[in-house]
């Protein structure tokens, strides 16, 4: 499958802050320029149907294509997009060409882009409901954490519910597979295995996690993971598969313990207020867009994971250790102090305390 544009800009003109073709200069421009517009009742990039004054409609995500088992997706979201509005309406920008993991709410926030791909470890401080589906060891894995975030799920509807008046709305999520801990030294077994050792983690679930289990949290970027282990700057990580493998992170890393300390999902995300300006025609493509990436692109991601990821891990060096239920159930136990924190940060009982029901029921 082709991406709509490449990753290189958009071959459109955004007056009144281009007279000629765009490029990323010229956006990260409109980007500084957009808390002074917003002052000024100028919404950056809007037009009188809620797409861009050319008529395009902006997709961004830092995902890269060597990520096969979720670029994939993407791309279905991107050829849905166009299939009902028209060939020419996707700008795309992939591997970070326009806002990368960090910049990308943010971004999309000052209208930057109108749709934003993003892991949802990397804004769960910020809208803490995310993280009902990312806690260690609440639920069963990967099938009933994508029940519990099909479109128009109990679970969706709430968090929706919870996102909108920040300022974002989720249009379709991909869970990803369990996370697992990878080390380099020593195989995990049990809790205090992990004591004293620095595991990057991807976000502040994770975090809290590792530490619950006498781990440090580092947080890192994906691209400095090989060097970190290489060098025993880090002594493992918490992790999909997929990171694994697009990273070649199996040639230094030694051990592998699979259980569910983690699980994330990488989101649809748009700026509210853009979305409630578009009209039907829009909304209506974006949901049915949205509906396309959570059920075909989760069903692509999942086959890559089981028929390219899981054999590559198992062919390689690395030693998997399988826990029994007695050792899963001691991880249950040690962790489950992360819970009592994320329904902290959550900031209201009831809600947190609803979210994870929906989890436990999916």
């Amino acid at each position: 499958m082709k991406p709509i544009t490449t990753s290189q800009g958009a071959a459109r003109s955004h007056a009144p802050f281009a007279s000629g073709p765009l490029n990323r200069r010229s956006l990260l421009a409109l980007a500084a320029a957009a808390p002074m517009l917003a002052a000024a009742g100028c919404a950056p990039g809007a037009s009188a149907n809620g797409l861009r004054p050319d008529g395009a409609l902006r997709v961004a995500t830092y995902i890269t294509p060597g990520y096969t088992d979720l670029f994939p997706g993407i791309e279905l979201f991107n050829e849905s997009l166009s299939a009902e509005l028209g060939s020419d309406i996707v700008d795309f920008f992939d591997s970070g060409a326009l806002l990368n993991a960090e910049q990308l709410v943010p971004g999309m926030l000052r209208g930057v882009t109108d749709v934003g791909f993003q892991t949802s470890s990397y804004v769960s401080a910020s809208f803490p409901i995310l993280g009902a589906a990312e806690l260690p060891f609440v639920n069963d894995g990967f099938e009933q954490m994508r029940r519990a975030l099909a479109p128009s799920s109990p679970l969706m509807t709430l968090m929706n519910d919870t996102l909108r008046p920040q300022g974002i709305t989720n249009i379709g999520a991909m869970p990803c597979t369990e996370q697992w801990l990878f080390t380099v030294d020593r195989p995990v077994v049990e809790p205090g295995d992990l004591r004293g050792l620095r595991i990057r983690t991807a976000g502040h679930v994770e975090g809290e996690m590792v530490k619950s289990l006498g781990g440090a949290p580092v947080s890192m970027s994906s691209a400095e993971l090989y060097e970190a282990l290489e060098r025993g700057t880090i002594d493992g990580m918490v992790s999909y598969l997929g990171t694994i493998v697009s990273r070649g992170l199996e040639d230094v890393v030694n051990y592998a313990t699979r259980a569910h300390f983690g699980a994330y999902s990488v989101d649809a995300y748009a700026n509210t207020a853009w979305f409630g300006d578009t009209g039907p025609a829009v909304q209506e493509a974006l949901h049915s867009a949205g509906a396309v990436y959570a059920q075909e692109g989760t069903d692509i991601q999942y086959q890559v994971y089981e028929e390219d990821y899981l054999p590559m891990v198992q062919a390689s060096s690395l030693e998997i250790v399988e826990l029994d239920d007695n050792q899963i159930d001691s991880f249950r136990d040690a962790t489950s102090g992360v819970v009592d924190w994320w329904i902290k940060a959550v900031g209201d009982t009831e809600l947190a305390e609803q979210a994870l029901a929906y989890v436990k029921e999916a």
